[in-house]
């Protein structure tokens, strides 16, 4: 109906704004009722558990004229402002937390307005509980005092506790935890003795009973919980007239000492009544046991000696003594019984006391060599300890105070006994550690208030053994030492130590090993020094080990090794092959110079060359690090070269150095003799090798002595087999048809000499073709093969450079003679008018033509010789 009248009261104001025209309305909130969350909250609620910052509702209003629109909220003066709203969008949030137990309910003012009108409107906002609280005692501390006479199943207390929240939340039960003899209803929280349980006021005075109480349970902050307290209830037992008498501090133990005397109090009993809060006197008695020698007060309970010490026969008495309750009329109401014993005990008045061989003695002292063997009894030390009391009092203990190298037996001891000392530790008796030990041996007694003791000194001195070996400072020593030190020069110095004394600790030096023989050692210094003639190389051997020996009086030895190196000085200069070398230079392709030096480490044997002179200057270059002389880049034909000197001669003489990177610097000068050529026209491996061969003729004369030989074998063997053949062809054997065939027509093999002459009976098979009398049957027998002859040795007066090179082979042999040296630098003109450079140009060509031949023929010959003889 509100809403109705709001409505036509807007519509009127809107028809009274158009009829005038100049009208201006207030806005409005929406009104939406019950749950909503948008409008003007209008019975909004909102749980306590909402956490701070939650967007809880929104405000939501119009303006008539559409005007836009803005949202507050404010609150009493003095009341928690809890919620803030945002003006624009009209959403609020929770800003501080809520409590329904504290306040249930929060009022507010929410106000919209357009900028020139404002509606305000007074809402209330519910909190809504959950369960957040606690169950609460009521009336704590809860203390009850019960008689321990109580009933069983009695009640005895109520417990009561709260719960402030509403609900199931708000309803509480009752249990109790863990007790044997008190039950709880869970609704009233009547506190009772369980049934078939009792109290006694003898056994437990006080029992702690705790008391659980637990809510309903409900939802905090969307879970399900269930929320407890505790509470202890004290229940104080009430005693009552219903325990004997007890003895207090059983059980009971006197002693008659030998000075007692009689009247003496030897011990006192005590008993109180089981009922402590109402409590009857005591009396005691003594039943038996006593045998006249013991009286008790009735009263106080001391039990007291009769008579003197000596006249007890017994050294125990067990007592019967009676505690007795009376009442009120002086009549026994209860009583209990306990046991006395009393020994008869000698008085502790005498201590321990050492004993030597001459009476009572406090110290002892004995010598002996170190490291005895573990187990090892001192029977130097003579020693006995004696109490002279009796019993208990006569019972002590030994100690051995000192290094826990010996220990003592026995460590108990009654009365007397022999004190014996045995090695425990042989190890740390070291004279090298201690020339001596102390001990202190001491005997306490153990079961007596006194506890008497007595004290003595052991001193014990060490001799020394050679009980240790000869120790280097280090297990290996490394030396340097220069070559070419002269003789007796020091190397090192090494130490060993031997830690014995006297003779046993000197140390006498040697040394062994294979590389030893150069080298010396002080038997006492330990300085090594190098034999008196010895003379040390480097490049010869620069590595020296071996070992040296520390060895004391008794044999007893150690050993290090001892590495010597010796130090590369720089004593050899570089050197050459020859001081004068003539070389081929090819034009384009460098000749290369090699000199040695033989210093062993770098950067002594490190040569570096030069050209120191060369004529004509400004020629050639070298490689500093390889020797490599070659012409100048700009020089690259023979055209250049006969250009550069008038004398139209291509051997030039240079000066090269050789010299060493050593500190100082040694160097070695050599002249090469370079016979420049140009590049050779003949192609093929046996046209490399004689070019090659050229600066090295005796290379191309062992290469053609070896092709030789292996021709000349491979013949020899062919004729043995064939020499072999026909001599088994020729036995007598059975009638046989035998078909001889006219051989062939041979050739004759001609055999030349290495260096071109004819030899007509060299390499000759005697196969004659003149034999033309066609009897085949007196033909005699063809000889075996002979081998060609060697060449002949080169004529002594011919130069290396005008030797004849040749290549022998079975058939001929390639000759080539270098031509003498004129003005065209190797060009000259053949007689059929063709230029030649020394050489064949088909020259590999030639060589494989003969080889070829020549298998040919051998293979044909051996077919040949197979082939005379056929069945």
């Amino acid at each position: 109906m509100k809403s109705m009248r709001e409505k036509q009261t807007v519509i009127l104001l809107m028809s009274l704004w158009m009829s005038m025209g100049k009208s201006d309305f207030a806005p409005y909130f929406y009104d939406n009722g019950a749950g909503s969350r948008n409008g003007n909250m209008a019975l909004f609620s909102i749980a306590e558990d909402t956490s701070v910052g939650t967007h809880v509702y929104t405000l939501n209003g119009s303006d008539p004229e559409g005007e836009p629109v803005t949202y507050g909220m404010t609150f009493d003066k003095g009341s928690r402002e809890c919620f803030s709203v945002e003006p624009k969008s009209g959403n609020v949030t929770l800003i501080e937390s809520l409590d329904r137990e504290v306040q249930d309910e929060i009022v507010a003012f929410v106000t919209i307005t357009d900028g020139r009108n404002k509606v305000v409107e007074n809402v209330r906002v519910f909190i809504t509980d959950v369960n957040d609280e606690k169950p609460e005692f009521l009336n704590r501390p809860y203390i009850v005092d019960v008689p321990e006479d109580a009933a069983s199943g009695s009640s005895i207390y109520r417990v009561q506790a709260v719960d402030r929240d509403l609900g199931s939340g708000g309803s509480v039960s009752y249990y109790l935890q863990s007790s044997s003899k008190f039950t709880i209803d869970g609704h009233s929280g009547v506190l009772r003795i369980r049934p078939g349980e009792s109290l006694d006021y003898e056994l437990s005075r006080t029992h702690f009973v705790t008391v659980v109480a637990k809510d309903g349970g409900g939802k905090y902050h969307g879970k399900y919980q269930v929320m407890t307290s505790t509470a202890i209830v004290t229940i104080n037992v009430i005693d009552t007239q219903d325990s004997p008498p007890v003895f207090v501090g059983t059980p009971y133990f006197g002693f008659v000492y030998e000075v007692s005397v009689p009247g003496s109090e030897i011990f006192t009993v005590f008993a109180k009544d089981g009922d402590q809060n109402s409590p009857n006197p005591i009396h005691y008695s003594i039943l038996n046991g006593s045998d006249g020698f013991f009286s008790i007060n009735s009263t106080s309970g001391c039990i007291s000696l009769t008579s003197f010490p000596v006249q007890l026969r017994n050294e125990l008495y067990e007592l019967k003594v009676k505690a007795s309750e009376v009442g009120p009329d002086n009549q026994i109401i209860d009583y209990a019984i306990t046991t006395v014993s009393i020994r008869v005990v000698d008085l502790n008045n005498h201590p321990p006391t050492f004993y030597g061989e001459n009476g009572p003695q406090n110290r002892f002292e004995l010598t002996m060599y170190e490291h005895p063997p573990e187990g090892e009894i001192l029977r130097g030390l003579k020693i006995t300890v004696n109490d002279s009391d009796q019993g208990a009092n006569a019972k002590f203990r030994l100690l051995l105070v000192g290094p826990r190298v010996l220990r003592v037996v026995p460590q108990t001891v009654l009365n007397e006994a022999q004190v014996t000392v045995i090695v425990e530790n042989s190890t740390a008796i070291d004279y090298e550690k201690y020339q001596f030990l102390t001990f202190k041996l001491l005997a306490v007694e153990i079961d007596t208030p006194e506890r008497f003791s007595a004290t003595a000194d052991i001193l014990i001195n060490l001799l020394d053994t050679n009980d240790n070996i000869p120790k280097f400072s280090s297990e290996f020593y490394i030396a340097r030492i220069p070559e070419n030190s002269p003789g007796g020069s020091n190397v090192i110095s090494v130490t060993a130590t031997d830690p014995d004394s006297g003779l046993w600790g000197e140390v006498k030096y040697s040394i062994y090993g294979s590389g030893a023989d150069l080298f010396l050692i002080h038997p006492t210094s330990g300085i090594i020094y190098t034999q008196p003639w010895a003379s040390l190389d480097a490049e010869v051997k620069s590595k020296y080990n071996f070992y040296v020996k520390a060895e004391d009086t008794e044999g007893k030895y150690s050993l290090a090794e001892v590495f010597v190196t010796v130090l590369d000085q720089n004593d050899h200069p570089p050197e050459f092959n020859q001081n004068f070398l003539e070389k081929t230079m090819i034009i384009g392709a460098p000749v290369q110079i090699q000199a040695v030096d033989e210093d062993a480490e770098e950067p002594n044997n490190i040569i570096e060359y030069s050209i120191m002179k060369a004529d004509p200057d400004n020629i050639f270059d070298i490689n500093t690090s390889t020797g490599e002389i070659k012409l100048k880049p700009y020089i690259k034909s023979m055209e250049i070269v006969q250009n550069i000197t008038r004398q139209k001669d291509c051997r030039w003489s240079v000066v090269v150095q050789a010299r060493d990177r050593g500190s100082p610097s040694f160097s070695t000068t050599a002249v090469v003799k370079i016979d420049i050529t140009e590049a050779n026209s003949l192609k093929g491996p046996m046209a490399a090798f004689l070019m090659q061969s050229r600066d090295n003729p005796l290379k191309a004369l062992g290469l053609a002595v070896g092709i030789i030989s292996v021709m000349v074998l491979v013949t020899v063997m062919i004729s043995t087999v064939m020499f072999f053949r026909n001599t088994k062809s020729n036995r007598i054997t059975p009638a046989r048809r035998i078909i001889r065939r006219r051989p062939k027509e041979q050739r004759h093999w001609t055999f030349r000499s290495a260096f071109g002459q004819s030899d007509p009976n060299a390499g000759r098979f005697l196969d004659d073709d003149d034999d033309t009398s066609g009897n085949s049957s007196s033909r005699p027998k063809p000889p075996p093969p002979s081998a060609p002859v060697l060449p002949p040795a080169p004529p002594a007066g011919s130069r290396p450079s005008e030797r004849v090179r040749a290549v022998p082979t079975v058939s001929g042999a390639l000759a080539s003679k270098i031509p003498s040296r004129s003005s065209s630098c190797r060009t000259s003109k053949s007689t059929d008018g063709h230029e030649r450079s020394g050489h064949n140009k088909d020259g590999s060509g030639i060589s494989s033509a003969l080889v070829s031949e020549l298998k040919m023929r051998i293979e044909q010959k051996i077919i040949e010789a197979n082939q005379g003889y056929y069945y």
